[in-house]
């Protein structure tokens, strides 16, 4: 298993994060684009699992859930190909999920599967931090960080609270609302940020929107990483052969890294 702490140990380098959907447009496909955003610059990879009732996920994320859901994917087959990962990539690999998928699996059996397919972090957007005592207990004794989103409208008090338990980075998210690609970055982030730096040494990561070159410097000239999402899907649907989202994704490492 890679630390999520690797990630941020090279100075003067941002993170660079991409996200996909297992299973969509297939597993296959899958595969293929995690390795290549490996292979592009990716210091750490999200492995989306597909769930009914995604409400922190915009269009895009929605849909590749939905027709993944379709393929016959399940939270054992995203596991299984996260260990089939772990053996072709050398970075982090973190698991978004819902807490529904979690409960019905079980919650020690999840955590013990995370860690047997080379999982390093868990993202539960709709895990409260200081209801996850739990989980997060579970995934702290199977090496497991538990990854937490401080919305933007947050209180000083509570990002406070969600600093405290957040492991790995702090996922930053930069609007209220849902994922997808958006064409600026919000004027409040400058502010979210000194904030955050006041409370917490923590590395800060920021997603939801970021879909250009541009916007990815931009956010990365303030914090430790940036997260790109919904682009990358979108970009897996118009080239099948991945070839636009490899030159995109090695333009992004080139502004944050210039």
């Amino acid at each position: 298993m890679k630390r999520i702490s690797d990630a941020f140990a090279r100075k003067g380098r941002k993170a660079l994060i991409g996200y996909v959907m297992a299973g969509y447009p297939s597993k296959e496909a899958t595969m293929k684009a995690v390795a290549l955003l490996a292979e592009s610059g990716c210091d750490i990879v999200e492995l989306g699992v597909p769930f009914s009732d995604p409400l922190a996920d915009g269009a895009t994320i929605q849909n590749a859930g939905y027709h993944a859901i379709l393929n016959g994917v399940t939270p054992k087959i995203c596991l299984d190909m996260a260990g089939e990962l772990g053996k072709i990539v050398d970075i982090p690999l973190v698991l978004m999920t819902y807490l529904n998928p979690v409960m019905s699996f079980g919650i020690e059996p999840f955590c013990a599967a995370c860690a047997h397919s080379s999982i390093s972090g868990l993202i539960i957007p709709d895990l409260p931090p200081d209801e996850a005592s739990e989980i997060g207990a579970t995934a702290l004794q199977s090496g497991i960080d538990m990854i937490y989103l401080v919305p933007p409208t947050v209180t000083p008090e509570r990002a406070e609270l969600i600093a405290g338990k957040s492991q790995g980075f702090i996922y930053m998210v930069s609007v209220t609302g849902v994922t997808g690609a958006r064409t600026a970055l919000p004027q409040h982030l400058d502010d979210s940020v000194a904030m955050l730096r006041g409370i917490t040494d923590k590395p800060l990561c920021v997603g939801f929107g970021i879909s250009t070159p541009a916007q990815a410097r931009a956010a990365a000239e303030k914090t430790d990483g940036v997260i790109i999402g919904s682009r990358i899907i979108q970009l897996m649907e118009e080239d099948p052969s991945l070839t636009a989202l490899k030159d995109f994704m090695m333009e992004v490492r080139k502004s944050i890294d210039d």
